[in-house]
């Protein structure tokens, strides 16, 4: 097994069912210094509900606040969400922690899988044509690694590069070769505008 180089923030970002839990969960098993935030969870153990629950801004906040501890402790950290849109990346993406290399992980699946696996999970589709409605391409100033979990053969192919970015001395996805992401100040104020709209 090899091992981290440095402290990394990473986001999953992806619709329900695309492999997101199952990959967070993969990286903290592997990696002793890893730990995982998940906002789903967090959502339901302080208010039992589901998206959007009654304070979302709250739940996004105490994410940022245990990521930044964490990666002050010296853990990574992998946060488990769908994050959709790119304020909501962005937010997640900016700590306080400026050492942790920042990476979106996008997960892909062909919409035929989203949807069965929709169907299994959930008994509807609904879920899946929500999220046609929120979802956004990553912008180019993020560090992004498409992640295509449609079988379990690729997904651990998948996984397999990951890995090496995250063991690597220096690689494309490390935060010195892409731009700086705006203060977080900045990044904390749009969230919680967008928040405000959607509820």
């Amino acid at each position: 097994m090899g091992s981290l180089k440095g402290l990394w923030n990473v986001v999953l970002s992806g619709y329900p069912r695309s492999g997101k839990t199952t990959l967070a969960k993969r990286l903290v098993y592997d990696y002793p210094l890893f730990a995982r935030v998940s906002v789903d969870e967090l959502r339901c153990m302080l208010f039992y509900e589901r998206y959007p629950c009654r304070d979302e801004y709250l739940v996004y906040s105490l994410v940022a606040d245990l990521r930044d501890r964490l990666l002050q402790k010296g853990y990574s950290v992998v946060i488990d969400s769908t994050a959709p849109d790119n304020v909501t990346r962005q937010f997640l993406l900016t700590s306080r922690v400026e050492s942790a290399s920042k990476l979106l992980v996008v997960l892909n699946v062909d919409r035929d899988i989203l949807l069965e696996r929709s169907l299994q999970t959930f008994g509807s589709t609904s879920p899946v044509d929500a999220y046609d409605r929120r979802w956004e391409n990553p912008k180019e100033n993020i560090a992004v690694y498409k992640f295509s979990s449609n079988n379990q053969e690729e997904f651990e192919a998948h996984y397999a590069r990951l890995r090496e970015i995250l063991e690597s001395e220096v690689h494309a996805l490390k935060p010195e070769y892409h731009p700086v992401l705006p203060a977080l100040k900045e990044i904390r104020k749009t969230f919680r505008n967008l928040l405000r709209k959607g509820s």
